[in-house]
């Protein structure tokens, strides 16, 4: 059988179990069930495929994996986040658009502790769009800088998502880790210079109003309290792994050790935190660990039949340049992330992109942060981004889902911009792995 006539069979049955309504992933078992045991031998076929679940999982590389949602957790948990938010507003004082630039670097720093972007859109829309309301800012510039910020929890250490897409790709994770540090800053700051641009033509967008004036003595103090403590977090995660003392294993542990030693100095690591943060965490990884498992059958399956390399044969041999087949790469994922959640697309379209990668001769990390802005904007993509639902939740009575999507479109085109400086610039997102030597 011809490798595009294996594709076809395998994405047309895959569309017609997604057409069911059963989840991605028991799709997936299904597709990696039946085509272990018609091409690898009946039930020898399941013998191998038991095997391969076992040794995808079986691997120290994804222990980051549960560490990170757990320092989330706890994070969310103990509700240390709307503390962190009201000492950085002190030092902002009368500017444009000064509580969306408030989401931003909020956002910004809590994904240096979450790791996950619903958490994070979840703390600032709860904490951030009643008092934006109030101050009678219109909802493009109070829903959208959270929606916005909130992704960056995929694009700046810890991210789980950054791990599963080394894990599923079989890409070097501490370079994902540490290669997206420099593109997660990038798209804060398009953000943060979009909303000043905008609330300074358009002031009625966030109008200015009257801030109470803190004291410096009040300021220094709270930011030593509050803020400089989770520089020993980060340090712990982004520090350790910059300076090659520690893998993302290491660093992870460190992480959740030191965000749980946080907790606990701020008197809020109580038994229920404790139960409710371990209960979450272990029903997200087992989820993605049973992703994870599927994945890597279904790409041996690929693997087996040809396909891959078919597909990337035929993408090399292409009458265009090599850079189109990557734009074309982009623009599936951006129309999927209208259809579908990220994981999903993970699953789907990394164990045949990122051969074609390599064929090409383009860097796989380099791939994988480009690939992570773009599950990024998938998240806040109308109409099924999770992140979409999760503002809808928290927003609000008056807020519909209209609102919503119209707040998220102009910074869909914020990462927009920046995964374009990137793939015109490979330097932004191979630079720090480059001077740190990380493999």
């Amino acid at each position: 059988m011809e490798w595009h006539t294996v594709l076809v069979v395998i994405f047309g049955t895959l569309l017609v179990l997604m057409a069911t309504g059963m989840p991605i992933a028991l799709c997936f078992f299904i597709i990696n069930v039946l085509g272990m045991y018609l091409l690898f031998g009946g039930v020898m076929g399941l013998h191998n495929l038991i095997n391969s679940l076992y040794s995808s999982l079986n691997s120290f590389i994804l222990l980051p994996i549960p560490l990170f949602i757990l320092m989330g957790e706890v994070m969310f948990q103990s509700k240390i986040a709307p503390t962190l938010i009201h000492v950085i507003g002190k030092w902002m004082g009368r500017i444009p658009g000064r509580l969306s630039l408030l989401a931003v670097a909020s956002g910004t720093l809590l994904s240096t502790l979450t790791g996950t972007s619903i958490a994070s859109v979840a703390m600032l829309g709860s904490t951030l769009v009643p008092e934006m309301e109030a101050q009678g800012y219109k909802k493009p510039m109070s829903l959208g800088p959270i929606l916005g910020s909130g992704g960056l929890a995929m694009l700046i250490p810890p991210s789980a998502l950054a791990v599963l897409c080394g894990a599923i790709g079989e890409i070097s994770i501490s370079r994902i880790l540490i290669g997206i540090i420099l593109p997660g800053l990038l798209v804060a700051a398009i953000m943060a210079a979009y909303i000043i641009i905008r609330c300074t033509l358009q002031p009625d967008m966030a109008p200015v109003y009257d801030v109470e004036k803190v004291p410096l003595s009040e300021k220094v103090r709270d930011t030593v309290k509050y803020v400089l403590p989770q520089g020993f977090i980060i340090f712990s995660v982004i520090g350790l792994m910059f300076l090659g003392i520690a893998s993302p294993s290491e660093a992870a542990a460190c992480g959740a050790i030191g965000t749980c030693i946080l907790a606990a100095f701020y008197k809020r690591l109580s038994w229920d935190v404790i139960k409710r943060s371990t209960t979450s965490s272990l029903t997200v990884t087992g989820m993605i660990l049973l992703i994870i498992g599927g994945a890597q059958a279904f790409s041996q399956i690929l693997a087996f039949t040809g396909a891959s390399a078919g597909l990337a044969e035929f993408a090399t041999n292409l009458p265009v340049p090599p850079i189109m087949v990557i734009i074309f790469m982009q623009l599936i994922i951006l129309f999927l992330g209208c259809l579908m959640d990220v994981v999903s697309i993970m699953m789907i379209t990394l164990p045949i992109f990122v051969p074609v990668v390599r064929q090409l001769g383009y860097d796989d990390v380099w791939f994988a942060v480009t690939y992570l802005i773009n599950i990024e904007i998938a998240g806040i993509s109308p109409p099924f981004g999770v992140s979409l639902f999760v503002m809808k939740g928290v927003a609000t009575k008056d807020t519909t889902m209209g609102d919503v999507y119209k707040a998220a479109i102009p910074f869909i085109f914020c990462s927009l911009t920046a995964m374009a400086l990137i793939m015109a610039f490979p330097k932004i997102a191979l630079f720090l792995p480059g001077i740190t030597g990380s493999r």
